[in-house]
């Protein structure tokens, strides 16, 4: 029982549970696990992921004194640092656009970086500097509130995975270059976008997420795609471009995805499919398709109903249907009586 009391036990720990257990801490309490003993002085210096949010900051009503004190900590414990990062995630309200951020980045390009966050505070936009378009064993890059141009030698990111940007300036020609050159992406969330056009070509993506002012969304080759969730929001610009629309949006979104199981639309996603139905018969069958949510439906308009028919129809493995109306229903009960699906829609 002496030997036991007298031994170290903490220390003799195997270094994948010490890191688990460091990583379980904010950072500065993880830092601070240097005085437990010798052996654990410079355990923190080898942590492969770092996570810097709002939970290490030092609250003070100087602000300027906060960032300060946020970019001393980190450059130092950067500087400190010992052995590869496998994921690096800044995300804070405290701290805005500044010089050191490219140093960090460009420190983490050298360090094998797999995984990345960046969600800055402020009112301006933090500008991605060159050398994050360097981080080619990237799997997964999560942007908020970021400015992005890649250079033109940029063929894409050879091992993402996963892209999650939101509100982020970027060309539209180079989100969808981005997009389709990142061969192996599964996951892809795009958000507070304004009046974009976008086309989609991601052979292996998996989920889609999008949200924003969309003036028109075409999925191509994207044949393995399982599950997406839509929220469009409407300006007069954007409802007055689909009016004008002359497109099958339908068949431009929903038409080549086979292997579908769950679909989500929210508020003007329906509207959206209706422009330009052509009512013909489906090219494929959602035989994979078992949810279906549509929000904010517009129970008054014929063509938004027709759009929920005809996935109804073409679903024959369907087993939940979720369907909500808009606030403006009074018109649907006058609706004209149903049989025009016999009518108009060809089985």
């Amino acid at each position: 029982m002496d030997d036991v009391w007298g031994r170290d036990l903490i220390s003799d720990l195997p270094q994948s549970i010490i890191e688990t257990i460091l990583t379980k801490l904010p950072i500065r309490d993880a830092v601070r696990t240097s005085i437990l003993s010798s052996k654990w002085r410079y355990k923190w210096a080898t942590l492969t992921q770092l996570v810097f949010d709002d939970r290490f900051v030092t609250l003070s009503n100087d602000k300027e004194f906060v960032e300060n004190n946020l970019v001393k900590f980190i450059t130092s414990f950067l500087f400190l640092h010992d052995g590869p990062i496998h994921k690096f995630m800044l995300s804070t309200a405290y701290l805005q656009s500044s010089p050191e951020i490219d140093q960090w980045l460009l420190f983490l390009s050298r360090k094998g970086i797999k995984e990345l966050v960046l969600e800055l505070g402020g009112q301006e936009w933090f500008r991605a500097p060159c050398c994050l378009f360097s981080c080619q064993k990237l799997t997964g890059l999560e942007l908020v509130r970021c400015e992005l141009d890649p250079p033109l030698t940029f063929k894409g990111f050879s091992s993402l995975k996963y892209l999650n940007l939101q509100q982020v300036l970027i060309a539209p020609d180079a989100i969808e270059s981005l997009i389709s050159s990142c061969l192996l992406l599964e996951s892809l969330t795009v958000s507070y976008f304004d009046s974009l056009a976008l086309t989609i070509r991601a052979p292996n993506l998996k989920y889609l997420c999008l949200e924003g002012e969309f003036k028109d969304i075409c999925l191509e080759n994207t044949p393995r795609l399982v599950a997406i969730s839509v929220a469009m929001y409407m300006t007069d610009d954007i409802a007055e471009h689909f009016e004008q629309s002359s497109g099958y949006n339908f068949d431009k979104f929903l038409g080549g995805v086979p292997c579908l199981e769950r679909l989500i639309g929210h508020i003007y996603f329906t509207k959206y499919l209706s422009i330009g139905n052509d009512l013909g018969k489906l090219p494929i069958t959602y035989h994979h398709l078992k949810i279906v949510e549509l929000y904010q439906v517009s129970f008054e308009d014929m063509k938004e109903i027709l759009v929920i028919l005809r996935l109804i129809v073409n679903s024959p493995n369907l087993q939940e249907l979720q369907i909500s109306g808009s606030s403006n229903t009074t018109a649907a009960a006058e609706a004209p009586d149903l049989d025009f699906w016999e009518k108009r829609m060809p089985l």
